[in-house]
């Protein structure tokens, strides 16, 4: 019997009982090109209206090596200051811990300024979900557990969460936090699929964490695809986009949805319609042979 994987239409973020949309919306490049007010609200709104309630940028977010730090957050702060019942609309996630450009500090007082900082740069009161967008290794995670600890306390974050970290470092974060960590953020796709087998999406499910998905078309490869590999898992990924009506990306999309540790992916596009073309996951049905020959095309060897 080969009954079909259930996508879910629903998610909840971690232990926390904020409900949150299966797909997220992530704007790394939305601070692009000199993108005005009124443009970037139309892509919020392309999200919001295609049923993406999970917004996620960061403070790094605009930064090209040079300058443009906080770009993309003081961009949707502008957008929130035009629009602001847009803000009721969203479940709004930011990350930080780096300064460019590249250190990353977690220390207590640099942490702190720059939960301010984020908070005065989105021209909100609350950050949803704040995540450690990768972790400084020369911070005690006592230290960063109770800078967080106090945010939360202060109503300045809702719920927190960690990107880029091994399963020990989440681990040891949790250990000493006493508002315990909701949400992941590793990079998983069609092409990175060692969260799968290395216990990061085990660990996920066993500590109830939402494991949102970072580059989940492989930074743009299954697009493109040039390696041998590459082409192998585009190919698995349109026979099943071409049965259901979709496109790859759609494709992709679903396929990390339907793991039962309830990925989320985060949509990357700056642009309107392949925005809310992402949705079209959540109408796609996965056989366990389907789902498994895109693994084994990623693989590129036959399972044991």
């Amino acid at each position: 019997m080969n009954a079909s994987l259930k996508v879910p239409r629903g998610r909840l973020l971690g232990s926390s009982g904020i409900a949150i949309s299966p797909i997220a919306w992530g704007m790394w490049r939305f601070a692009e090109d000199g993108r005005s007010p009124a443009e970037a609200a139309r892509l919020v709104h392309a999200a919001l209206d295609a049923g993406i309630t999970l917004l996620d940028t960061a403070d790094i977010y605009g930064f090209n090596g040079h300058g443009g730090f906080g770009e993309a957050e003081s961009l949707l702060g502008k957008v929130l200051k035009l629009e602001p019942e847009l803000r009721e609309r969203m479940v709004l996630a930011s990350k930080g811990g780096i300064t460019p450009p590249l250190p990353y500090n977690q220390s207590a007082s640099y942490l702190a300024s720059a939960i301010d900082a984020s908070l005065r740069r989105l021209n909100c009161a609350t950050i949803d979900l704040y995540q450690i967008h990768r972790p400084d290794i020369l911070t005690h995670p006592q230290e960063v557990a109770r800078t967080l600890d106090d945010a939360v306390a202060a109503g300045k974050i809702r719920t927190i969460g960690a990107s880029n970290f091994t399963t020990a470092q989440i681990e040891a974060l949790n250990h000493f936090l006493g508002h315990e960590l909701v949400a992941t953020q590793p990079e998983i796709s069609p092409l990175r699929i060692t969260c799968f087998e290395n216990g990061e999406l085990d660990q996920a499910m066993r500590l109830g964490l939402t494991p949102f998905a970072w580059s989940p078309l492989g930074g743009g490869a299954l697009l493109a695809p040039k390696s041998a590999r590459d082409r192998a898992v585009a190919s698995q990924l349109d026979q099943i986009a071409k049965e259901q009506g979709v496109s790859r990306s759609v494709a992709a999309y679903g396929w990390l949805m339907a793991h039962p540790a309830g990925i989320v992916p985060i949509i990357g596009s700056q642009n309107t319609a392949r925005i809310a073309e992402g949705a079209q996951a959540l109408t796609m049905q996965w056989t366990r042979q389907d789902w498994y020959a895109v693994l084994v095309a990623a693989r590129g060897e036959e399972l044991p």
